[in-house]
């Protein structure tokens, strides 16, 4: 009976050491996870804790890992990252408060909001274009450069511009001949409208009573080559014959008077009034001066940043911020370096001292005859 009590304590014994090693293992081994214990019993003491001889059996431990619950963890934990993806997916990044700047200058703070989160980006490229009204930047150094440029008086405007003709005849008859000059000089170059204005001197055809009495075939000959000749002719009777009905051979004494003769435009009626009347009531723009203006950037379509589309549009927008005393100057200063430096086609950008304040600079250097040369070879290719 001994024996047999001494057996079961050494099995007992033996279970007790592998139980144990089993629990150190366990816990040396465990990941850093969620487990649970569960406690059992040793297996040689069946109804009781106890044994036979009464002497207490130690209980032993064993930790389970729980794989379903985590696997439902990392599910739950799954679909709260997902979750929280698609809210950032549909609206902005989460982030708790914006700064705005509004359009006094102050910040404004609040939530992100996706319905509104667009708003700060039109004020801000709507911050970014210049005011109706306020000047370029370096707009003084850049006309005190083209001064500079154009000081030696070499373009053919400077000799052959329309404000030179007449120029030796009496006031009545010079704003005659100014005003008839002007006529003549749309879509024609200086010098072709200065020969035109010379051969109607010589023949003494340069007053409104000449005119009127001449036949239209003789003035279209005397004019021609100017642009659109023949056209001009009959304009030029058809002036003629108002300035004798209405101002006794003279031209109008206003702008808006101006503006109803046949064939006269802004350009030309402002340039009449600053020349013939010493008034000046706006800024002559033609060609040269629109198509500087918008290279420099001086102007631009009201609320952007682009072209403007016509001579008349860029006078309204270089009015805005031009000063007065600058209107009749501005527009022989330009012509003129638009002749000679500033040219339509394959501007002399290396020869611009303004340059570097020049937006354009160096980019419209190509003609459409080069451009379209490339495209041949570009093809061909």
């Amino acid at each position: 009976m001994s024996l047999v009590l001494l057996g079961t304590h050494l099995c007992t014994f033996s279970l007790a050491i592998g139980f144990g090693r089993i629990r150190l293992f366990s816990n040396m081994s465990k990941p850093k996870t969620r487990l649970s214990s569960k406690l059992l019993q040793s297996k040689s003491q069946m109804p009781g804790s106890e044994s036979s001889n009464g002497d207490s059996v130690p209980e032993l431990g064993v930790f389970v890992r729980k794989k379903r619950v985590k696997k439902i963890v990392q599910v739950e934990e799954e679909e709260h990252e997902a979750e929280s993806d698609d809210k950032k997916l549909c609206g902005l990044p989460d982030i708790e408060e914006f700064a705005y700047k509004g359009a006094n200058g102050s910040f404004l703070s609040r939530k992100s909001n996706p319905a509104s989160d667009v708003l700060p980006v039109e004020i801000e490229v709507a911050s970014s274009i210049r005011p109706r009204g306020e000047p370029p930047p370096n707009w003084e150094k850049v006309l005190e450069g083209i001064r500079k440029m154009r000081s030696s008086e070499d373009a053919p405007v400077d000799t052959m511009g329309c404000e030179k003709a007449g120029s030796s005849l009496p006031p009545k008859e010079r704003r005659f001949a100014v005003l008839v000059s002007s006529l003549l000089s749309s879509q024609t170059k200086d010098n072709v409208t200065h020969g035109a204005i010379q051969r109607l001197l010589q023949n003494g055809l340069l007053t409104a009573d000449a005119i009127d009495k001449a036949d239209e075939a003789t003035i279209k000959s005397l004019i021609y080559p100017v642009g659109f000749y023949t056209r001009k002719a009959a304009n030029m009777k058809k002036i003629a014959k108002i300035s004798l009905m209405k101002y006794d051979g003279d031209i109008p004494t206003s702008l808006e008077e101006l503006l109803l003769l046949p064939g006269i435009g802004p350009k030309m009626a402002h340039l009449v009034m600053n020349v013939g009347w010493d008034d000046v009531q706006g800024i002559c723009v033609d060609t040269h001066v629109h198509r500087i203006c918008n290279r420099l950037g001086w102007v631009s379509r009201p609320g952007t940043k682009q072209k403007t589309s016509t001579p008349e549009k860029t006078r309204e927008a270089l009015q805005l911020w031009l000063p007065k005393e600058e209107w009749v100057p501005i527009n022989p200063l330009l012509v003129g370096f638009g002749q000679t430096i500033c040219t339509p086609l394959r501007p002399n950008c290396g020869m611009c001292s303004v340059s570097e304040f020049c937006p354009s600079a160096f980019k419209d250097s190509s003609s459409p005859s080069s451009k379209s040369k490339k495209s041949g070879l570009r093809k061909k290719l």
